[in-house]
C-alpha cells in the first residue's frame, strides 16, 4: 500500500499546479468607507478557451471513508477551476504531474482560509472535504467542448492518504 504524506498548503509548494487563493500576504486596500479590506488578484481565472464562460457555483461536500483511497485523478483541458471553502475548516488538496506515477503526487492540508485554483490541465483529485456539510465556492468553466479527462487507477495501484 502506497501512503501519501500530507504537507501544509503553501504558494511555493503548489505553484506548478496553480494558485493558492488566500488573503494572507496579498496586497490589499480599504474600501466601503473604511469598513472592509479588499484583497485583489488572488488567482488567474482561465475559462474562455473554445467559447467558455465563467461559472460560479456552491458545492456541499461530505468526507470520504477513511483511509482515503485515491483511485481517480482528473483534469480540465479547457479551463482553470477554483475551490474556496465557505467555512473555516481544513480540507485536503491532491495533485500530481502524472496520474500513473505515484512519485509525482503531492498531498496538502489547506486551512479553511485557503482556496486553490487548479491551472488548466493540472491533474487533481475531486474535492476532498474532511467534515460533513463542508461548503465550497467554485469558479470554473461552463460552455461547449469536452472539459474533463479522467484516469482511473487499477485497485493494485491505488494510493492512500496517510491519516
Amino acid at each position: 500500500m502506497t501512503l501519501l504524506c500530507l504537507e501544509p498548503l503553501t504558494k511555493t509548494a503548489f505553484a506548478r499546479f496553480g494558485d493558492v487563493v488566500e488573503a494572507e500576504g496579498a496586497c490589499h486596500f480599504t474600501i466601503n468607507q473604511g469598513f472592509a479590506e479588499r484583497f485583489n488578484d488572488l488567482a488567474t481565472v482561465d475559462v474562455t478557451m473554445d467559447g467558455g464562460s465563467t461559472n460560479i457555483s456552491v458545492v456541499e461536500a461530505k468526507p470520504r471513508p477513511r483511509p482515503i483511497a485515491i483511485a481517480l485523478m482528473e483534469r480540465h483541458p479547457l479551463g482553470s477551476q477554483i475551490f474556496f471553502p465557505l467555512q473555516d475548516r481544513p480540507w485536503l488538496v491532491l495533485v500530481c504531474a502524472d496520474p500513473r506515477d505515484a512519485s509525482s503526487y503531492c498531498a496538502f492540508v489547506a486551512t479553511g482560509r485557503q482556496g486553490i485554483n487548479y491551472r488548466r490541465n493540472a491533474w487533481h483529485h475531486p474535492l476532498l472535504a474532511l467534515d460533513e456539510g463542508s461548503r465550497f465556492l467554485i469558479v470554473d468553466r461552463i460552455g461547449p467542448g469536452r472539459n474533463l479527462d479522467e484516469v482511473w487507477l487499477e485497485e493494485k495501484d491505488w494510493l492512500y492518504l496517510k491519516p
